[in-house]
């Protein structure tokens, strides 16, 4: 559908105002689990703004209603949660707060999400129930959990959710049907061999001896033993082992991700990683304790609502701005939780400004806010033309 002049004219009136209130969330960034101020002020927005609000969701999340009680409902999610890094923007609105930035665009998602309120609260009437879940912690993967626990997702029957996406222009966006990210888990691997001196290792069990061969055997096995067609990462963040430069270790703890993109594998990876490592350190030995913790399954984006999008947006924004993805990402999305059982759809908004955009996750990140009212355009018209299914 396309927005009417009135529509254009209100989203061109609120975008000062809009661009302010996101300029405030980047200098006030909370790390996850401690967005307090930042729930506080989007449930303040939203209830001016005639929406019924719950706070307290999952922690520090926010759940916002509108339109019918009974009937179907469709859902918004965006995350509020900064990260552990230090700005070097230098920008008039840097952070305040030392050591602590919204580094991967969540004070984008958390306007865009205020932006979409006041425009369908404007709405005189919405056919369905409407509802935005304003999510804590993304970036340590634990919110999207916390909520869904919550009954954030109880009784919608769709989610929409969105990321920014440096290397897509600013006033773009980007879409895929299917799997649009990684399921990724956290692997820790303890090796136990036997202490000795250096001069006479084989009267030791060289536990960091053994744990380079578990490095280098995970990577052989997934090459020999699982389907190439369907991708798999291992790779090791740390390793901790030894006391002494003489003494063979006794034990070495290795701390790793994982990432694939079928869910089917990703439930039969960590049984599969601990009976690889155990046969790898046996075959020396030594033994292992292998801990997997699932971070997030993959995002797996729901082939009816990504056409819908599509649709949207090339109504908003014009054919050649709405950009197909060719590729996956094997980086991680709890929203993917959210959307367990309920069909969702997440996409990538474009913030590269002329100069390009610094990587997420990176102190010189610096989005053109222009992103803002593309953002609030697609899915305000995506989730005004939505029908739920019969």
């Amino acid at each position: 559908m396309n927005l009417t002049a009135t529509w254009s004219e209100r989203l061109d009136a609120l975008l000062p105002e809009l661009i302010e209130l996101r300029r405030h969330l980047h200098a006030h960034p909370e790390l996850s689990g401690e967005e307090h101020q930042t729930a506080a002020l989007i449930a303040g927005d939203l209830r001016q703004a005639g929406w019924r609000v719950r706070e307290g969701v999952g922690r520090t999340g926010v759940v916002a209603d509108l339109g019918p009680e009974q009937g179907p409902k469709l859902g918004l999610r965006v995350d509020m949660d900064a990260l552990p890094i230090e700005e070097q923007t230098d920008l008039p609105y840097a952070s305040l707060r030392q050591g602590v930035m919204h580094a991967c665009g969540h004070d984008l998602h958390s306007t865009v999400g205020l932006g979409v309120a006041k425009l369908l609260a404007a709405e005189p009437h919405l056919p369905v129930g409407m509802r935005l879940l304003f999510q804590p912690a993304e970036e340590i993967a634990q919110g999207a959990r916390w909520m869904r626990e919550a009954g954030a997702t109880d009784g919608l029957q769709a989610l929409f959710g969105l990321h920014v996406f440096p290397s897509l222009p600013v006033g773009s966006v980007g879409l895929r049907s299917g799997s649009l990210t990684a399921a990724a888990g956290e692997l820790e691997i303890e090796i136990n061999g036997q202490a000795g001196h250096g001069a006479r290792p084989h009267q030791s069990v060289d536990a960091i001896w053994i744990a380079s061969r578990v490095v280098t055997g995970l990577q052989e096995a997934i090459s020999r033993r699982l389907d190439a067609l369907h991708p798999v990462v291992v790779s090791f963040g740390r390793i901790e082992g030894g006391k002494a430069f003489n003494v063979i270790a006794d034990r070495v703890t290795l701390l790793g991700t994982v990432r694939c993109l079928s869910n089917d594998l990703h439930d039969h990876l960590p049984r599969w990683i601990e009976e690889t490592v155990r046969a790898l350190c046996e075959g020396f030995g030594a033994t292992a304790t292998v801990r997997y913790r699932c971070i997030a399954p993959p995002v797996d984006n729901d082939t009816r609502l990504t056409a819908l999008l599509e649709r949207c947006a090339i109504e908003q924004l014009g054919p050649d701005q709405v950009l197909r993805l060719e590729q996956p990402s094997l980086g991680a999305e709890d929203f993917a939780e959210l959307i367990r059982d309920v069909p969702g759809m997440m996409f990538r908004l474009g913030v590269a400004g002329p100069e390009g955009c610094a990587p997420l996750h990176n102190g010189h990140f610096l989005p053109d806010e222009r992103c803002l009212g593309v953002g609030i355009r697609v899915l305000t018209a995506a989730m005004l033309a939505w029908e739920p299914t019969t």
